[in-house]
């Protein structure tokens, strides 16, 4: 099985953040790999991974990344494929690292979902490969409406919550 999504993130700090990405292709049954790469500790086998992503049948980079955040530009830089930063909370609560991320220059597009969002990232992924996929399009419409399930589920499930002056 060859992955054809990346995780990369900075440090393994960051793996609680992109766990939720990691559960998420597992349940879509994704081939996925995770690599902990430092755009600053290890520049050229960050800029080597990005060459090489795309040859080795990749077809989505989520790079995560604190502070100075420049992992996924870094990535984005150096491959064609398309790149999504996932911005880590940390000191400035993850503010920091999302305008590193969204302030990338022309030519080089790093798409961007909020803090900590990993699952997000993966569902953008998830909705890139669909593109071309029918059986992958299929899944994404399925856990969508599951989503929108859960909600009307909550929603009935607030009917049995009683407060003195709550009217529904």
């Amino acid at each position: 099985m060859n992955p054809i999504v990346s995780i990369i993130m900075g440090s393994t700090s960051d793996l609680p953040v992109l766990e939720k990405a990691a559960q998420f292709f597992d349940e879509m049954e994704i081939p996925f790999e995770m690599n902990a790469l430092s755009a600053h500790r290890t520049p050229e086998q960050v800029e080597q991974f990005a060459r090489e992503a795309k040859g080795r049948g990749v077809k989505v980079i989520i790079a995560a990344a604190g502070m100075a955040a420049a992992l996924p530009g870094v990535i984005a830089a150096s491959t064609t494929l398309p790149v999504i930063g996932v911005p880590v909370k940390g000191m400035l609560d993850g503010l920091d690292a999302m305008f590193s991320i969204i302030q990338m220059p022309p030519g080089i597009p790093v798409a961007t979902v909020g803090v900590n969002a990993s699952l997000n990232a993966a569902i953008l992924a998830a909705e890139m490969l669909a593109l071309g996929d029918a059986e992958m399009a299929a899944k994404v419409e399925n856990y969508k409406a599951g989503l929108k399930k859960k909600i009307t589920k909550a929603n009935e499930d607030l009917k049995e919550v009683k407060y003195k002056f709550k009217t529904n």
